[in-house]
């Protein structure tokens, strides 16, 4: 090989497979410290566009979680209502049966009379309760929300539980008609009214012959033990039981719901790895590899632009 001056081609050789080394080491360390396979679309444009898609739906399902969690809070507060409800028609039953005591006086059944007031007012707040401004119960507007019926314009609430929203798979949940089921005919048969059908204010006489409700808003507008048969309680209590029932299948639903976008959501987690995560094993030996290759490159570089000290020797 001729030794030049202008030319040379040892130099620019180590040059460039010094630039190609180092090119590949700053790769390594960028993988390695990111932990990611892939840091730019020029690694693999293909994964890269399959990760960002998993990325979203796992996004997604995450709202899917949250969004069923606070329909089960909703649904536990919904049920604990519910179970003061049927304590307190308890209690109604219980003073009905003490008002029928030969051995009490006016005086005493006056009593029982204010407390059982009193309670038909109680259950009517209880039914007002709401969760983050949503209403637990379904309004009593109307001649909708018909306990037993088959009118439910705005007594369920839609929770969607796929990533898929509105397309996919939902859960319906019932904003439970508390008012509707205590609202009842004299004989204890289901009224099949709502409860605004009767008059919220006094809830003894108003509606139709017959019909009177366990709720009132305001102590003037309820009912005395003597408006009320024994055999009413066990329907309303009934009533209640089967709107407990029916919180209990939802939450039911809703937590095998929950359990499967967890698991889909923990194997598109692992899809996703396995596109995105860098080896860290084979990574750290490319590193090593490239490591040295750099140095090597470096010390062949020196060595060859030493070349022309050797040219100038010979001028001298």
């Amino acid at each position: 090989m001729p030794l030049t001056i202008n030319t040379n081609s040892a130099a620019s050789s180590a040059s460039y497979y010094l630039s190609k080394n180092n090119a590949s080491l700053q790769k390594s360390l960028t993988r390695l410290s990111s932990g990611s396979r892939i840091t730019q679309p020029a690694d693999d444009a293909g994964g890269l566009a399959v990760s960002m898609k998993l990325s979203g739906t796992i996004s997604r399902l995450s709202g899917v979680e949250k969004n069923i969690d606070n329909a089960i809070s909703f649904l536990q507060v919904q049920d604990g209502v519910l179970q003061s409800s049927g304590k307190i028609l308890d209690r109604m039953a219980e003073l009905k049966a003490l008002s029928q005591d030969v051995l009490k006086n006016d005086s005493d059944i006056a009593n029982y009379n204010a407390e059982f007031q009193n309670l038909q007012v109680q259950l009517y707040q209880m039914s007002e309760t709401t969760f983050n401004g949503v209403s637990l119960f379904g309004g009593i507007t109307g001649t909708t929300a018909i306990f037993g019926g088959t009118d439910a314009q705005d007594v369920t609430v839609s929770i969607f539980t796929s990533a898929t929203g509105e397309s996919g798979s939902k859960v319906s949940i019932n904003k439970s008609m508390l008012l509707s089921a205590l609202t009842m005919e004299s004989n204890g048969n289901l009224a099949s009214k709502s409860f605004s059908d009767t008059n919220k204010n006094n809830s003894a006489t108003a509606g139709s012959a017959g019909v009177f409700s366990f709720a009132a808003d305001a102590v003037s507008g309820t009912m005395t033990l003597d408006k009320v048969s024994v055999a009413v309680f066990t329907q309303a209590l009934q009533n209640v039981a089967t709107l407990r029932a029916e919180n209990g299948g939802s939450v039911s639903r809703l937590q095998f719901s929950r359990e499967s976008a967890s698991l889909q959501k923990t194997n598109l987690e692992a899809a996703n790895g396995r596109i995105m995560d860098v080896d860290i094993a084979s990574e750290s030996t490319r590193l090593a590899k490239y490591n040295i290759l750099v140095q090597a490159s470096a010390s062949m570089l020196s060595q060859a632009n030493a070349t022309s000290n050797v040219a100038m020797m010979l001028l001298n």
